[in-house]
């Protein structure tokens, strides 16, 4: 990566453009503006904030103190946001007006905040009514930039920003990484130019919100690669196809969803744009269908590139459009500096062609820890590699492939969602004795969720009133998209519930068991 003080795009919003020394002079003043909030080197800033200029002028500031930026899920609903706002412990907290409403009086109160205006776009967007009145305590982000100086100290290596993950327990964990060594920083810079592909001059397009990995690291690479950057508010497949044409756009992230809704799109409004800049198009967050990513190659030509990893690993594998052709469904090769090795149970290296647990390391990336858990995170190392829970296995030319997840994780639209997390809540829910959540196939979204639920003796539950108890207490893409009502859930003799027979038992029920064959031919 760059340089923390090193920035080249000019920025494009449906609310206009910043160029690059109105971007320089923002992030120099937020840095005095966090420091003089007791902002210091390993400190965190969190971000409550939709894809906006103030998230990027914010994070660059952190990395300008050498202190770490925490993007917030802004789906969340209360209680979630405020578990990761005190387990991350930030300094000070950057919100958007009515997202600050969420948390209200219930943050700690010594955190500092400053609070953003909601843009008209994004009051447009998401459907946002008038501005809300100033809360109590806050600081507003413009008038508190306006009256700092700039911060002209050099600036550190700058460390990656804390990312918040459900990959492997029902409550999220802040992934963080020391800043890298000048080795790493050489190694880092090599790999992320083979997987992310932006160089000088070239224009990049973000839709994807920024408080995941994979957006947030294709986004800050831009602002100090590129030509421009254009982030929109949310993902509209037809003002996609839009502003690929009116900004001549040369490079897109996108997860699997959007290639599904662009793809269903009438072809008459495909064709209606100019898509001839396109040059790259990365694809992560979930598995693709191959029907899916052979219409996208059809379509948009060999410029589809799929890279598989994890908020914990980075980016672990690369490939083309030509090598998934080639290696029909896999993710990939190594990444320069990545290490992968295919194990069994008892840690034994696995042959080519043998389904086992995908253990590897990301020799360019900075080690991590789990933010306040090192247990959880010594639990994932297996010698100098770290097991990612994932299934899969080598071809002879040393292409992964992914078969299965060992554990219950689910993606559903890129996004990790755990469904233990959701059974805890479910338990609260009068009239349920037990539940079990899983997911199954759907050809939008990845993965949708399912919960089947065992009503308390007596009680006859309603499937709509179960789920606006759900909507309550969750974020809605963690609400089951179907809610089921069964006697007696199926159990080891251990009292466990067996997920699986569940999950079975509903694909064929439903017919879709054929389209679920290779998720389950590896177990």
């Amino acid at each position: 990566m760059a340089g923390a003080g090193s920035f080249r795009a000019t920025i494009h919003t449906d609310d206009g453009s910043v160029d690059t020394s109105g971007f320089l002079t923002a992030a120099r003043k937020a840095a005095a503006g966090l420091r003089g909030l007791g902002v210091g080197q390993g400190d965190c800033v969190a971000l409550l904030l939709r894809n906006d200029v103030p998230f990027l002028v914010a994070t660059a500031a952190a990395q300008y103190l050498g202190a770490y930026a925490v993007p917030l899920n802004w789906h969340f609903k209360r209680d979630e946001l405020l578990y990761v706002i005190q387990d991350a412990a930030p300094k000070v907290l950057i919100a958007h007006s009515d997202l600050l409403d969420v948390v209200g009086p219930a943050l700690p109160p010594d955190l500092a905040v400053v609070e953003v205006a909601v843009p008209p776009a994004l009051r447009k967007a998401f459907k946002i009514g008038a501005e809300v009145e100033r809360h109590s305590g806050t600081l507003s982000w413009s008038e508190w930039l306006e009256r700092q100086e700039l911060h002209n100290a050099t600036p550190p290596q700058p460390p990656d920003s804390v990312i918040y993950t459900s990959g492997t327990t029902g409550r999220p964990k802040g992934v963080r990484r020391q800043p890298p060594t000048g080795e790493q920083a050489v190694a880092g810079e090599r790999m992320r130019a083979a997987v992310f592909g932006i160089g000088e001059g070239d224009r990049v397009l973000v839709s994807a919100p920024l408080y995941h990995t994979a957006p947030n690291y294709f986004a800050l690479r831009a602002i100090r690669l590129a030509e421009k950057l254009v982030v929109l508010p949310r993902f509209d497949p037809e003002n996609f196809l839009a502003t690929i044409e009116r900004y001549r756009i040369s490079h897109v992230y996108a997860v699997p969803t959007m290639f599904v809704r662009l793809l269903a799109l009438d072809p008459q409004i495909r064709s209606r744009y100019d898509l001839s800049s396109l040059r790259f198009v990365l694809h992560a967050g979930g598995p693709c269908p191959p029907a899916v990513k052979q219409g996208m190659i059809a379509w948009l030509g060999p410029i589809i590139n799929e890279y598989y990893g994890s908020t914990e690993h980075g980016p672990l594998t690369f490939c083309t459009s030509d090598e998934w052709v080639a290696h029909s469904g896999t993710v990939g090769r190594a990444a320069p500096g990545v290490t992968i090795s295919i194990q069994d149970d008892a840690g034994h290296e696995l042959p080519a062609g043998a389904a086992g647990e995908i253990v590897a390391r990301n020799f360019a990336h900075p080690d991590f820890t789990y933010h306040g858990r090192p247990a959880d995170r010594a639990e994932l190392q297996r010698g100098d590699l770290v097991a990612t829970g994932d299934v899969g296995y080598l071809d002879d030319d040393g292409f992964l492939h992914l078969c299965d997840r060992k554990r219950d994780l689910v993606i559903s639209g890129g996004v990790n969602i755990y469904p233990a997390e959701i059974e805890g809540v479910l338990a609260e829910c009068p009239g349920v004795a037990d539940a079990a959540v899983f997911g199954i196939p759907d050809t939008e979204f990845g993965e949708e969720l399912v919960a089947v639920v065992q009503p308390r003796a007596g009680h006859l539950l309603d499937p709509a009133a179960v789920r606006t108890f759900l909507a309550r207490r969750l974020a809605p893409y963690k609400v089951p998209r179907k809610i089921l009502a069964r006697d007696n859930l199926p159990r080891e003799e251990s009292g466990k519930i067996r997920k699986r027979l569940l999950r079975d038992d509903y694909l064929t029920a439903t017919g879709k068991a054929a389209s679920a064959v290779s998720r389950e031919a590896s177990t």
